[in-house]
């Protein structure tokens, strides 16, 4: 049995994933700003400290996995919260237990991410960079301009940031190469506190119902908590950089023809187009 920590443990997808490991007999420590092992305001960078040195006292200095399920929607006046929260209170964090998962060996971290991703129209280029550069002031002032639109545009932002930088990372010397496993779970409308926040607003409840889910209905986060049990087990152990869409069909609707998409051939490295070459050579017909 492991030492798994969760964000976002009070509710949610988050309560659901704590819920799922602590049945299958692992310990979870749970990250909240209420009603959780490690009580923590993650929209500050001294909450997002304290948290991340709490879990790793808590854990012994090693974690065999994580969930970063702590995450706020897309609620009018909040956009800055929004951007500490689902953007450096997952990468913050992550830096800061790195060391603690690749102590482990064959750690698997999940981070929520979102289909917002890729079925929000218009999300400004400018806020994802501020984002990656480390600027969540910025990314908020790159967004301000949408006025009502404001809240969701810089949700999205946040979660292709949070989900790029899982891509980047996960491939490299410090994750994949310490034998950390990481990927995002990009979830759709799943009804959760976060969701009935939103349903509780006519405006917003109009949008949200109005909203392409081809399979129906809304999601439940118990089943979200099964798929992250999934890239928590050791049949992950291939799964490395991988943003799995969960959302009724939402993202299909949308993008249908948009994705796989081949590698554009300009800026491809040179060792990729070696193995392209050798690849033809080896199949032409004899």
């Amino acid at each position: 049995m492991g030492t798994y920590v969760v964000t976002g443990s009070a509710s949610g997808m988050g309560y659901a994933a704590a819920d799922r490991l602590r049945a299958a007999g692992h310990s979870v420590i749970g990250v909240d700003i209420k009603e959780a092992d490690v009580v923590a305001d993650l929209s500050t960078a001294a909450g997002r400290h304290a948290a991340a040195e709490a879990v790793l006292t808590a854990g012994g200095g090693v974690l065999d996995g994580a969930v970063l399920a702590a995450g706020l929607g897309p609620v009018p006046g909040r956009e800055r919260q929004i951007a500490q929260v689902n953007y450096f209170g997952v990468v913050d964090l992550l830096r800061a237990w790195r060391p603690a998962f690749a102590r482990a060996g064959r750690a698997k971290v999940v981070v929520i991410a979102s289909n917002s991703t890729t079925t929000t129209p218009a999300v400004p280029k400018r806020a994802v960079r501020a984002f990656l550069a480390g600027d969540g002031d910025k990314a908020v002032r790159s967004v301000r301009f949408h006025g009502r639109g404001a809240p969701p545009m810089i949700y999205a932002a946040s979660k292709i940031a949070v989900s790029r930088w899982v891509r980047r990372e996960a491939v490299g010397d410090d994750w994949a190469g310490a034998g950390i496993r990481l990927n995002a779970l990009a979830p759709g409308a799943i009804l959760t506190p976060l969701l009935e926040e939103q349903l509780a607003d006519p405006r917003e409840s109009k949008a949200v119902k109005a909203f392409p889910v081809p399979v129906g209905g809304f999601g439940d986060a118990g089943q979200l908590a099964d798929w992250m049990m999934f890239m928590l087990s050791d049949a992950a152990d291939f799964l490395c950089g991988s943003v799995i869409f969960v959302d009724g069909g939402s993202d299909a609707y949308f993008r249908a023809d948009a994705w796989p998409a081949a590698v554009p051939a300009r800026g491809v490295p040179r060792y990729l187009l070696r193995f392209l070459r050798h690849h033809r050579a080896t199949r032409r017909p004899r």
